[in-house]
């Protein structure tokens, strides 16, 4: 018997967050393409960061998720956007960090680990609420985002112990001759991506079922 479609509407654990990738062959090929991509050095790895957030977008909206390597343009200006928002919410890390090792501040070293924790924490709710509907002034607000966390509960949490977990069995990848690795890789990134646009989407009031 054929299984229920993993979607926004699913309810949030371990099995459907690992099994979201992998769950009929489309969304297979589309791990292993984005595993090939990350054979191409930056780009490839800016091309999957597009995939992830077209995948949420389409969740988001109820429309057919797989294939979404497509129009690999606007896969690319996602990529781009999202990186550039990392890059931004990371930003007073690294300059602590520099400015820790110029000075050699253990003092300057704490707090820029403390800012680039307080980053890390804040994007996956920018990312998700960026998705719906690419509005890029959900990029550059931090304390949004990191009150979105607080408003994520607990579901938040579990989220990041899925992805976290997650992360950890990506390496085993690495045993199967180092394409297992960024078929791994792929795999840890949409599970994170679904944990956390679950969650996100969820606060949002989007409840969606995905079309087929």
């Amino acid at each position: 018997m054929q299984q229920p479609m993993i979607d926004l509407s699913t309810p949030l654990d371990w099995r459907s967050a690992f099994r979201f990738p992998l769950q009929h062959w489309q969304a297979r090929r589309d791990v292993l393409i984005g595993a090939v991509w990350l054979l191409v050095p930056v780009v490839g790895w800016w091309l999957n960061l597009g995939h992830r957030i077209m995948l949420v977008h389409r969740m988001q909206h109820a429309e057919p998720v797989w294939p979404a390597w497509q129009d690999y343009p606007q896969l690319l200006r996602h990529g781009l956007t999202a990186f550039a928002g990392m890059l931004y919410y990371y930003l007073p890390s690294m300059l602590l960090f520099a400015g820790a090792g110029y000075f050699d501040s253990v003092i300057l070293a704490v707090i820029g680990l403390g800012f680039a924790l307080l980053a890390t924490l804040a994007i996956p709710g920018f990312m998700t609420h960026y998705c719906l509907h690419f509005d890029r002034r959900e990029i550059y607000n931090p304390w949004l985002a990191l009150r979105r966390v607080r408003q994520g509960g607990r579901a938040y949490w579990q989220a990041w112990r899925i992805a976290l977990a997650a992360l950890l069995l990506s390496f085993l990848g690495i045993l199967l001759f180092g394409f297992g690795f960024l078929l791994a890789s792929v795999w840890f990134w949409q599970v994170a991506g679904f944990s956390f646009a679950r969650v996100f989407s969820q606060q949002m009031r989007i409840n969606t079922t995905q079309s087929s």
